[in-house]
């Protein structure tokens, strides 16, 4: 371009060179445009300016307003991604540990399930020097379990999910684990998903039952379904308000603390030799009879194939039994109030479950206080899908 034609001119021509089709619409409309105006629109259009503008302090001004807004848009967006982020963080890791859960418990199957490596090789894997602790190698791994799948009870107690470990068995020696918590904190290890899972079942039946129950017409296999349950919970005539009553969990804090005290915290001799944490009386054959036990008495201690047969008795026990009619009162009590089923709240009705009624209940108060058991009854545990869990 000419060096003597006007500046205004020559950002004219420049639109025309570059097809700005605002410029050439403005112009024909017949409006003024300013140079700055026609500066802008060039500008915008990334179009270079001619290099002897006099108007360089109004150009920097407008560059300077344009990367302002283009940072803050920036600084918006990632301010939104970061909170997005941290909105998926919990999903995230949730699915990282299960994934990590997964892996583990997979690897403990082979060793542990089905035998596939020796002794020896298992005693190689161990992180606990014998001189430590006088301890068999079945608690041991038990112990290395836990560790490796980072079972943790103070990361549950801040909301983190149960790992979905059932297993069969007690190990024989959890008395020799020297350190008292230590011992008590492996009980409630082992305890707490067989009693989650068997409350998350009862809730998935409670769930369907009201679904059932508020349909106006129920098919064939609705009805048997139905009739199975009132069955189930030793109800006659019908009465579908008993079985909402009976149909429901047991706080988490009160069975681990019946467990605690009917087990010894997993050392007594019913509970290593039949499975029995709850001291379920049978006068039937299937028991273990009590060395102390008086000549005029003919009772025996349940016993039970796997750890989890006698959580499901327990359950039903509590929820069927007439023994523990006002425990299931109040439980509904504060189902209807919408309040917690609190372990603290109900213990107190227990008192029919031995015979030293209320001293068996403060009892059972003080095992929960002292554990800081109330923290479990809000415990959920992790996915539990076949693939996800881990039964020794």
């Amino acid at each position: 371009m000419k060096k003597d034609v006007p500046y205004r001119d020559q950002l004219i021509e420049l639109s025309k060179l570059y097809k700005i089709h605002e410029v050439k619409s403005y112009l024909r409309s017949k409006k003024n445009l300013t140079t700055s105006q026609i500066e802008l629109i060039l500008l915008k259009n990334k179009i270079p300016l001619p290099a002897h503008s006099y108007n360089k302090k109004k150009i920097a001004e407008i560059r300077f307003k344009e990367q302002v807004l283009t940072n803050i848009v920036l600084t918006i967006a990632l301010l939104a991604f970061i909170t997005s982020l941290m909105g998926v963080r919990p999903y995230i890791k949730l699915v990282t540990d299960e994934i990590k859960f997964t892996h583990v418990a997979k690897e403990y199957k082979s060793n542990f399930g089905v035998k596939k490596k020796s002794t020896k090789d298992l005693k190689k894997k161990q992180k606990f020097d014998s001189k430590e602790e006088d301890i068999s190698l079945d608690t041991k791994i038990t112990l290395n379990l836990f560790e490796d799948l980072k079972y943790d009870l103070s990361n549950i107690r801040s909301g983190a999910l149960v790992k979905p470990i059932y297993l069969s068995r007690l190990p024989k020696d959890l008395k020799k684990i020297k350190s008292t918590q230590r011992k008590k904190d492996t009980f409630i290890k082992i305890v707490m998903p067989l009693i989650l899972d068997e409350n998350s079942k009862i809730l998935e039946n409670r769930k369907k039952l009201f679904k059932i129950l508020g349909k106006q017409n129920n098919t064939r296999g609705e009805k048997v379904w139905l009739k199975r349950r009132l069955e189930d919970y030793g109800i006659k005539n019908e009465d579908v308000t008993e079985l909402k009553i009976r149909m429901d969990i047991i706080p988490v804090s009160i069975a681990i603390a019946q467990a605690a005290k009917e087990s010894g915290w997993g050392t007594s001799r019913f509970a290593l030799e039949g499975n029995a944490m709850f001291g379920q009386w049978t006068w039937g054959e299937k028991g273990i009879a009590p060395l102390n036990r008086e000549k005029n008495k003919g009772h025996k201690i349940l016993k039970f194939p796997i750890l989890r047969s006698s959580v499901q008795a327990y359950k039903n026990n509590l929820n069927t039994h007439k023994g523990y009619r006002e425990f299931r009162e109040k439980r509904a009590e504060l189902r209807s109030k919408n309040k917690k089923i609190s372990g603290s709240e109900l213990v107190k009705y227990l008192h029919n479950y031995a015979a030293t009624g209320s001293e068996y209940t403060r009892i059972l108060k003080k095992i929960i206080d002292q554990n800081g058991l109330t923290d479990f009854d809000n415990a959920v545990l992790m996915n539990s899908s076949p693939g996800s869990s881990l039964t020794l």
